[in-house]
C-alpha cells in the first residue's frame, strides 16, 4: 500500500509470538479469545464492543496550542499510509485506521527550533461513545520540538498514534493518558526514528477504567537514538496495560526504556510488558529496558514481562530488569526516625519514585499537572499533605 523506508524493507522477517506482524489488513488481525499471548492479561469483556469494529460517528473534541510554523491538517487514510507509517500491531489499532475515516497530521516543518511545546488535548464526552481515531505527526529533518498530547474525558477509544521522525531531528513526546474514571482506551503509538535523530518519550497512565497501550518503535538508518520513559498510578478495579516493542532494525542506534508504576486497592491490575529485538543487521547497539512496580495495599497484581530477541552478537551492550515490591523499610524507617509521620514518610517515598521519570517531561505546566495527580491519587491511601501539618514539605 505505501513504499517502505530502505532499512525496513532489508530487515529480515522475524516470527515471534511477542509480536504479531504489523499489517493494514484488518483481515491479518482476527478478534482474540484471550488465549493469545499478546491479549492473556487483558480482560477482553471490558473492551465494550471495541473489538468489533462496529462503524461510529463519534469524534473526540480537539483543543490545541500550536507554535508559529506547526500546521494540523486532515488527510485520508491512504495518505497517510503513503506517509510511511507504522503498520497497525492489533486488532484495535487496525480498526483505528479502517474505521477512522481518515487521520489528523500534525506538522513541524525541517529545521524548525520550537521553543514553546505543541500542546494537542484529544477529549471525550461520554463513556457511551465508540470512537476511532488515527493521528499522525511528522517531524521535518533537523527539527527540534516537544509534542504533548492528553486524552482525558469519557469515552471508549480506539487510536493509532504515528511519530514519524525524520533524520536529525531531536523530539520529546509526551502522551497523557488522564481519562475520566469510566473511559476505555486501547491504542497503538508506532515510532519511525530517522538517521542520527534523538527522541525521547514520556508517557504516564493515570486515568480511566481499562487502558491499554501498545508502544513500537523502529529506525530508518544507523544512529538513532531512543529514551522511553513511562509512569502509571493504578487504583482499586484499574486495569492499566502498557506493551513496548523495540525493533533495533539499524545498525549503531541506541535505546532505553524505563517504566514505573504503583498500585493500590482492591483488582489493581498493571501490565508492563518490554521486548527489544536486536537484528542481525544491528551491530554496534546498546540497549537496556527496565521497569519498577511499587505495591501500595494488599489486593494489587502487577505483571512484568522484559524480554530480549538477539539475532547478532556483534553489539555494545543489551540488558533488561524488573522489579516488584512494597516499600523500601530502610527508607521508611530513615524517614521516620527523623521526626516525620509514617503516613508523610510514604507519601514522600512514592514521589521520589515517581519524580525521575516526571522531571524529564520538560513542560514545567505538565509537570506540575502530573505532580498533583500523583497527590491526588496518594491522598486516597495516606491523606493530602495539608492532613500532615507537621510534616516535612
Amino acid at each position: 500500500m505505501s513504499a517502505v523506508p530502505n532499512v525496513a524493507e532489508a530487515a529480515e522477517a522475524i516470527e515471534s509470538h511477542l509480536h504479531p506482524v504489523a499489517s493494514f489488513d484488518l483481515a491479518d488481525h482476527p478478534v482474540p479469545n484471550g488465549r493469545e499471548e499478546v491479549w492473556r492479561f487483558t480482560p477482553l469483556r471490558r473492551l465494550r464492543g471495541l473489538l468489533d469494529g462496529t462503524p461510529s460517528d463519534a469524534h473526540l473534541a480537539w483543543e490545541t496550542v500550536l507554535p508559529d510554523g506547526v500546521t494540523v491538517r486532515e488527510i485520508s487514510t491512504a495518505d497517510a499510509v503513503a506517509l510511511g507509517v507504522p503498520a497497525p500491531v492489533d486488532r484495535p489499532s487496525a480498526l483505528a485506521v479502517a474505521q477512522g475515516g481518515g487521520a489528523m497530521l500534525v506538522e513541524v516543518p525541517a529545521g524548525a527550533e520550537l521553543a514553546d511545546p505543541v500542546l494537542l488535548d484529544l477529549v471525550g464526552s461520554s463513556a457511551g461513545d465508540q470512537v476511532y481515531g488515527q493521528v499522525v505527526f511528522s517531524v521535518g529533518a533537523h527539527a527540534s520540538a516537544t509534542v504533548v498530547l492528553r486524552h482525558r474525558g469519557s469515552a471508549t477509544y480506539a487510536s493509532s498514534v504515528s511519530v514519524l521522525v525524520g533524520e536529525g531531528a531531536n523530539l520529546a513526546f509526551v502522551g497523557l493518558q488522564d481519562w475520566a474514571d469510566d473511559a476505555v482506551h486501547v491504542g497503538h503509538v508506532g515510532l519511525r526514528i530517522g538517521r542520527d535523530a534523538h527522541v525521547r518519550t514520556v508517557t504516564a497512565s493515570l486515568g480511566g477504567d481499562l487502558v491499554r497501550l501498545v508502544e513500537t518503535a523502529e529506525y530508518d538508518g544507523p544512529g538513532g537514538e531512543l529514551e522511553q520513559f513511562g509512569l502509571y498510578f493504578v487504583d482499586a478495579g484499574q486495569h492499566i496495560e502498557h506493551r513496548l516493542f523495540v525493533d533495533h532494525n539499524a545498525p549503531h542506534t541506541r535505546s532505553r526504556v524505563d517504566y514505573r508504576g504503583a498500585l493500590q486497592g482492591k483488582g489493581a491490575h498493571s501490565v508492563w510488558v518490554g521486548d527489544v529485538l536486536i537484528r542481525k543487521v544491528a551491530e554496534g547497539i546498546n540497549t537496556y529496558e527496565t521497569n519498577k512496580n511499587l505495591v501500595l495495599t494488599d489486593g494489587c497484581r502487577a505483571d512484568s514481562v522484559p524480554n530480549l530477541e538477539i539475532e547478532t552478537g556483534e553489539i555494545e551492550g543489551a540488558g533488561h530488569s524488573s522489579t516488584t515490591g512494597r516499600f523500601d523499610d530502610e527508607q521508611l524507617f530513615y524517614l521516620r526516625s527523623r521526626g516525620i509521620p509514617e503516613a508523610e514518610a510514604r507519601r514522600l517515598v512514592v514521589h521520589g519514585f515517581f519524580v525521575d521519570i516526571i522531571r524529564r517531561i520538560g513542560v514545567p505546566d505538565v509537570e506540575s499537572r502530573l505532580l498533583a495527580t500523583v497527590e491526588k491519587e496518594l491522598a486516597i491511601l495516606v491523606g493530602s499533605p495539608s492532613e500532615h501539618p507537621g510534616a516535612a514539605q
